[in-house]
């Protein structure tokens, strides 16, 4: 399995238009056989409590989402890059994002599972 994290920076002024990014591009991502895990944006913050590690960690920034796919192969994700340019839906959101530029920049990270003992 081959999973990607895509941490992106949002323009907070188009959340609406972001989330409908998001909302297309999880039924494309199944629609080609991968697993979509979701679209992750920050949430109010619960009320201040220690945790683990305080000494190190710090809140994350706002203006952040996040999203998580995976596919069974290396090969099912090439074959799913190499089919989606040509995708009517894929080419109209695309486009979507050209038009509103909801987000500025995107980070991607691909993953394999840590096996469990």
């Amino acid at each position: 399995m081959i999973t990607c994290f895509i941490r992106y920076t949002i323009d907070e002024n188009k959340v609406a238009d972001f989330e409908q990014y998001a909302r297309v591009w999880m039924k494309l991502i199944e629609k080609y056989g991968g697993t979509h895990h979701g679209y992750f944006r920050p949430h109010d913050s619960p009320p201040a409590a220690s945790f683990s590690f305080s000494d190190i960690g710090e809140e994350g920034p706002a203006g952040v989402a996040v999203a998580l796919f995976s596919f069974p192969t290396v090969a099912a994700y090439e074959k799913y890059r190499r089919d989606v340019p040509t995708d009517p839906e894929c080419i109209a959101e695309t486009l979507h994002y050209r038009e509103t530029r909801c987000f500025t920049k995107y980070e991607r990270t691909f993953l394999r599972p840590v096996a469990r003992d």
